[in-house]
């Protein structure tokens, strides 16, 4: 494993972690909200260490990476992108696959506004949401979101902990390993309710951005999921005329930690079949 502080948009530190081989395919996991690196350990400390160079980092504000005071370092889509470009290039990522987890949806819609899409091989969204307003909530934005906004986004601690507690619970169907859930609570209440809440206040819609993907997109969505309901991956599919589905039976909000056998090797197959599929570039 090896460590790296990247310089993303406006200066910020961001924390940066990969694994696997040097020289193979890359795989870029990309977290949600209140999240950090540490979501994917079923990944990097699986069999695709050996056959892709996985990197994971920590979101401006989230886990080991900087957090700015200033409001719009979260709420303008720049900075954003600005990320996910200066790791590519500052770890020179030939071609990496992205993964986005959640919000994660979001910001790889705002690289790809801002950068295009030639330097990616491919996109697997995973239980990612691409839509944000009101008229999305109850129909795109499910419950085990919404119920918990207000209380994680509080100026008070034990409304925070309290929030995040039973939104990490609803991230799962089948309740997590006591070792699993307590790591994944200490790692979402070490994100500042400020932080969380600037997320939360931005609109978004990235119709425009998946109606001109020409690269290969894999929509990865469990069928129990109430934080992103189903139907935003079914828009998704609807809006994006290179993806395609796999769904997963009986699983909620993490299916990369509830099945991550079947999601590793999809995975895989996906980064491979991406890189082999003609390289298209913007007009």
């Amino acid at each position: 494993m090896k460590i790296h502080t990247v310089i993303g948009g406006g200066g910020v530190k961001l924390h940066v972690r990969e694994w696997g081989k040097a020289d193979a395919p890359a795989i870029l996991f990309i977290h949600g909200w209140s999240q950090n690196h540490l979501c994917w350990k079923k990944q990097y400390e699986s069999r695709l260490a050996e056959s892709f160079r996985l990197v994971a980092f920590d979101l401006r504000g989230h886990g080991m990476s900087e957090a700015p005071e200033a409001q719009e370092q979260y709420t303008e889509p720049k900075p954003w992108a600005d990320d996910i470009a200066s790791i590519i290039d500052q770890l020179r990522l030939e071609r990496p696959a992205l993964v986005g987890w959640s919000y994660a949806g979001f910001i790889i819609c705002d690289y790809l506004r801002t950068y295009g899409q030639d330097a990616i091989a491919g996109i697997n969204f995973v239980g990612a949401a691409v839509t944000l307003d009101r008229a999305v909530f109850g129909v795109l934005i499910g419950p085990g979101f919404l119920d918990h906004v207000p209380g994680a986004t509080a100026d008070d601690l034990p409304s925070n902990i309290r929030a995040m507690r039973e939104f990490v619970q609803g991230c799962t169907a089948q309740s997590l390993s006591k070792d699993e859930y307590e790591a994944a609570l200490c790692w979402n209440i070490v994100v500042p309710a400020r932080v969380r809440a600037a997320l939360v206040t931005r609109a978004i819609n990235s119709d425009d951005v998946l109606a001109t993907l020409r690269k290969p997109v894999l929509m990865t969505h469990g069928r129990g999921d109430t934080v992103v309901l189903p139907a935003m991956g079914e828009h998704i599919l609807q809006i994006c005329y290179t993806s395609s589905a796999s769904w997963y039976s009986e699983v909620g909000h993490a299916p990369f930690i509830e099945d991550a056998s079947r999601f590793n090797r999809e995975l895989a197959d996906f980064v491979r079949s991406a890189r082999a599929f003609p390289v298209l570039r913007e007009s």
